[in-house]
């Protein structure tokens, strides 16, 4: 018997669920949901409490999109759990299956036929002017921007400890290969094979001659610190946290756990970034 995890976008409802669960349960396995998405599907007996929902898990299935697939891989990365996504977006960089393959993935998944693919994630270490910190992980990026329309924000950045330089722009991306195909890409960053490991860091709309996206080893430290007169926004893989005040900082380098993605051979990178970008040309 195996265990699986499944994480929903919130529009799915019970009919769209309900095949995968009842095939799963007669063959004798468990199914479960954070409590959020059963709460939402009116199935409280497959609720598992949010901190813990990945413990005893073999898998966790993450359908919806991308965003979807991000909150997945944060669930599953405390434990090591490996996470295969079911495509129900647009682009779906992360996902493997659309819906309709879901059953066979399955299957495959139970028959071991199947590898697993690593992906790295950022520490992230958010310090405040009184001295407390917090820390988190992010699989694509962190940014740190403005915090108001028609303002820009003034960052003073570090790598490995030595000043490198201020920035007066929209924003500051920190990101992974994995995240290179998201907010980075949208303001020309490169796009790199997410099996790689790096730190990419892309500056948006600076007011600044040098404005190219630098791609640093993983094991570097960047810190980014607001500088006055304004407080600069923050967000981790899209969620907003707390505007960092003038001299807060957040620093990020690689985190000690990857995110595992279940993958079935025979999908490149380049063959996915070609159909989700429509490069056919004949």
């Amino acid at each position: 018997m195996s265990a699986f995890g499944f994480v929903l976008h919130e529009g799915l409802t019970e009919p769209d669920l309900e095949g995968t669960f009842a095939w799963l349960v007669d063959r004798g396995h468990q199914v479960s949901l954070p409590e959020a998405d059963a709460g939402r599907l009116g199935r409280p007996e497959l609720a598992a409490p949010e901190e813990d929902f990945a413990v005893g898990l073999d898998l966790v299935v993450s359908m919806g999109g991308d965003g979807t697939m991000l909150r997945a891989a944060d669930y599953a990365v405390t434990e090591q759990v490996p996470v295969l996504g079911a495509n129900l977006g647009t682009l779906g960089y992360l996902t493997v299956v659309d819906r309709e393959g879901l059953t066979m993935a399955l299957k495959r998944f139970l028959s071991g036929a199947y590898r697993i693919e690593e992906r790295m994630r950022l520490a992230v270490e958010i310090r405040r002017a009184d001295g407390s910190t917090e820390h988190t992980s992010a699989l694509n990026d962190v940014v740190v921007e403005k915090s108001s329309p028609g303002h820009t924000v003034r960052v003073e950045v570090e790598i490995d400890d030595s000043f490198f330089t201020s920035w007066v722009a929209d924003g500051l991306i920190l990101g992974t290969p994995t995240g290179s195909t998201a907010y980075s890409f949208s303001v020309g960053g490169p796009i790199i094979d997410p099996v790689h490991r790096a730190v990419i860091m892309a500056p948006v709309a600076p007011h600044m001659l040098f404005d190219r996206t630098m791609v640093l080893r993983p094991d570097c430290r960047v810190k980014v610190t607001v500088a006055p007169q304004r407080p600069g926004g923050l967000s981790v893989d899209g969620h907003p946290h707390p505007n960092l005040a003038p001299g807060e900082s957040v620093t990020v380098t690689a985190a000690d756990r990857s995110s595992l993605f279940v993958e079935f051979g025979g999908r490149r990178f380049h063959d996915v970034l070609r159909d989700k970008l429509g490069l056919w040309s004949r």
